[in-house]
């Protein structure tokens, strides 16, 4: 040996273990540099969803209204006694707010003028009119009946005008009108008060200190409203809280994801840990099979991190699954290396595995970028994950494991490999060579029903499950109050701030005239705090035409109901003198009783490269019965469009449900051909049909459980595809591999599938109904896979040594 071959060969593999702890340590830190800051954890569940409107202005709204709501969370302090639940509920909010979590708290209201609102509204006063006084207007009323009626009734509400200012009560109409108090709460002792039933409900309201997907600000919020509920149960035992917010359900879904997140990972690795030390008898080697895996993981991590920012608890739980699957090229190698002579060469072995293990990442690759084509950012970043995991894991069995492992074993399992060679022999002789497609058509007879009875539900709530608890806090709390809906509502856009309005009030125009069977009970939009400056303008010109034409006749009337002469002559010359310009959006919103509502007016917005102005206009009552004619009224509304986001996404997950069909078929020929120039024609179609009938019969089951199809179980097969084919693959390449220990191979196949199995069984029982899908069908999908693997084995195999 030269004295440079000696050096080459000492020195190359401990530069290749420093290059390998380099790029770990490079991961470890930024991994720690990220989890030490904010929380890169993406706990918003809408984050989930695709823009599934056509129109970017539907989807600024959406987001518009969820920023609206995020940001506060509402508790409800109930009682029996009405004293009780005051009381009750200042102690809660005083404990809120000692806690410090929340940026405000409201357990009583801060004195408020409310004269602040007629204020805004005076100036503008004659081309204020309700539409009951607008339809006096246009009939023959007397005036005089008219002012005797706003003289003799009683005082309507805390918005009531002065008569010298307000002789006909127009502007007290219009502010009565306003759609302030839209719930069920009363204002009392400077509380806001629901009476339902015997029970008194006390609202605290809060914002908080920053976003509600913000891990710190979860645990300090709910840190916060445990304490406080605490100690009021000691205080008031007959008092209850209940609570509603986004922050409470992203804290649920985090806490959720974690504790998935250790038991999937904990209990696959413990699984795989005892099946690889049973298998290979060597804690060596399950410390680098983990090696090779932790080094896949934690490189996919640090991309996905380092490409999206975020990191969604899907594709965190969906990680924790994929040990099952980067261990898988370790245990090829290993197989290998307990199966060849006792002549151990690392680098021959590493050449002698990398074509399976190459064809397997190409079919695995090609399985996982069919996510990364899926309009959902969640399966992005599985694809995204998954991938780089892969990647790494194979390249560090390709080059790390060969420096880690340049002698031979000291013992093999020759008996265990023995036992699988024979096992291996009847199985295949049983289901493969002439039999193979025998076996293919009596499995096609058997599932053609059960295809026939496939049926598919693309339900939204297949992807997001909130937690029961917190979903019946949130039905009291509406309940009691009556809050708005706001999953359902329509977007007005116009090319001015002003046909905005006009179209607004158009929409209105036509909900109210919806028959009884189909009424949304009411709807708020921006147009009943300000109209559209023609309606403002054709109520201005009503007065002048049916009050205003003749002073005298007016005036006579204003002294006769006993008005002074000189309130009568100011209130008259008002309406001359009045020069103020129409009633804005912009001094609306500069008003501060406005920021509750302020979610209504979009302002200016682009779409489609246009400039415009958009509102919404939120229904009362969404209904399966009036929602059709909702939508055909948005239709028939000139630049008005009905948003449902569950429904678009639903109506989303449906349409890609038929397209991943096309997919499926796609990616399979792309495999097939894939083999096929590895294998040839012939070749190929023997190890693709092992996995095709795998998906035939994962369907085939799906409709025998009478378990409806979404989404998720179609991308799943074609995960099926691209992990199912390694089987096969792994065979078929032992079988070419001169000195191939055949029962050896097999025991890896075996291993490789269980230790897959194990993880993505664990994810087939996550509470998310997504990763459940993904889980239930890769479970089913690869067990057959594995199961009718030799079906691709050559008819004529080259003996092993």
């Amino acid at each position: 040996m030269t004295p440079w071959h000696w050096q080459c060969t000492t020195t190359s593999p401990w530069r290749i273990r420093a290059a390998w702890f380099a790029f770990a340590l490079v991961v470890v830190l930024y991994c720690v540099h990220r989890f030490s800051g904010p929380s890169p954890l993406e706990t918003n569940l809408l984050a989930l969803l695709p823009a599934t409107e056509a129109d970017p202005v539907a989807e600024k709204a959406v987001d518009r209204l969820a920023g609206a709501l995020g940001d506060r969370t509402v508790f409800l302090v109930s009682s029996r006694d009405a004293d009780h639940a005051k009381a009750a509920a200042r102690q809660f909010g005083a404990a809120l707010k000692e806690s410090g979590a929340f940026a405000s708290v409201t357990a009583e209201l801060p004195p408020f003028d409310i004269a602040q609102i007629g204020a805004l509204y005076t100036p503008h006063r004659f081309g204020l009119l309700t539409q009951d006084d607008r339809d006096a207007l246009g009939v023959s009323s007397s005036l005089r009946d008219m002012l005797m009626q706003r003289i003799y009734s009683p005082v309507r509400g805390p918005l009531a005008t002065q008569l010298a200012a307000d002789p006909f009560g127009w502007l007290e109409h219009w502010l009565a009108d306003l759609p302030l108090a839209t719930s069920n709460l009363e204002l009392e002792d400077n509380m806001l008060v629901a009476h339902r039933g015997d029970a008194t409900s006390v609202l605290v309201v809060t914002t908080l200190n920053g976003s509600a997907y913000e891990s710190r600000v979860q645990r300090a919020v709910l840190s916060a409203a445990s304490r406080a509920e605490a100690s009021l149960r000691s205080a008031w035992p007959d008092a209850a809280v209940a609570r509603a917010g986004a922050v409470f359900y992203a804290e649920s879904a985090r806490r959720a994801s974690e504790r998935e997140v250790h038991l999937i990972g904990i209990a696959s690795a413990c699984g795989i840990a005892l099946l690889m030390l049973w298998v290979f008898r060597s804690p060596r080697l399950l410390l680098l099979g983990f090696l090779s895996t932790a080094l896949g993981i934690g490189g996919a991590l640090a991309v996905t991190m380092a490409v999206f920012g975020k990191l969604h608890l899907l594709t965190l739980v969906f990680g924790a699954s994929l040990i099952g699957e980067a261990v898988d090229y370790s245990i090829q190698y290993f197989v290998v290396y307990l199966g060849a002579p006792r002549e151990w060469d690392a680098k021959h072995g590493a050449r002698s595995v990398r074509p399976a293990l190459s064809v397997a990442l190409a079919t695995s690759l090609l399985g996982y970028a069919i996510l990364a084509w899926a309009p959902f950012p969640a399966l992005k970043q599985i694809a995204c994950f998954a991938m780089t995991g892969i990647c790494v894991a194979f390249a560090s069995v390709m080059w790390l494991l060969p420096a880690l492992l340049p002698k031979g074993p000291k013992a093999t399992q020759r008996r265990l490999f023995a036992r699988a060679a024979v096992l291996l022999v009847r199985w295949q002789r049983a289901i493969g060579a002439k039999r193979a497609w025998a076996v293919a058509v009596a499995l096609v007879v058997v599932c053609a029903p059960g295809w026939l009875m496939l049926k598919s539900d693309d339900d939204i709530h297949l992807l997001i499950q909130r937690d029961p608890a917190l979903v019946e806090q949130e039905n009291r709390v509406r309940d009691a109050v009556g809050i708005d809906n706001t999953a359902q509502f329509f977007v007005v856009q116009g090319a001015t701030q002003e046909i905005a309005l006009q179209r607004a009030e158009a929409l209105g125009a036509r909900l109210d005239a919806l028959p009884q069977a189909q009424s949304v009970d009411g709807w708020r939009a921006v147009t009943q705090f300000v109209p559209s400056a023609r309606r403002q303008a054709e109520d201005r010109a009503l007065l002048a035409g049916r009050v205003f034409a003749d002073p005298a006749a007016l005036r006579a009337t204003l002294l006769q109901a006993g008005f002074r002469d000189d309130i009568a002559d100011a209130w008259i010359a008002s309406f001359a003198q009045t020069d103020a310009p129409p009633l804005t959006v912009e001094r609306w919103l500069a008003a501060n009783w406005s920021k509750p509502f302020s979610h209504l007016w979009l302002g200016a917005v682009e779409a489609h490269g246009a400039r415009g102005y958009a509102a919404i206009v939120m229904p009362g009552r969404v209904t399966p019965q009036n929602l059709p004619a909702l939508i055909e009224t948005a239709r028939a509304t000139e630049g008005v469009a009905f948003v449902d986001k569950a429904a678009s996404v639903s109506k989303l997950f449906g349409a890609y449900r038929v397209d991943s069909a096309m997919w499926l078929g796609g990616a399979l020929v792309l495999v097939l051909a894939l083999v096929s120039a590895r294998y040839r024609l012939r070749g190929g179609i023997a190890t693709i049909l092992p996995v095709l009938l795998a998906v035939g019969v994962t369907l085939a089951a799906f409709g025998y459980a009478r378990v409806p199809l979404n989404l998720f179980n179609c991308l799943a097969l074609m995960l099926v595809l691209g992990v199912g084919a390694n089987y096969a693959v792994f065979l078929r390449e032992g079988c070419l591999r001169d000195g191939a220990d055949l029962g050896a191979v097999w025991t890896g196949v075996l291993l490789s599938a269980a230790t897959t199995l194990l993880s993505f069984g664990m994810l087939g029982m996550s509470a998310m109904p997504a990763l459940k899908s993904f889980g239930i069908t890769l479970t089913l999908g690869i067990l057959v896979s594995v199961l009718l693997a030799p079906m691709g084995m050559p008819t004529q195999v080259r003996k092993h040594a």
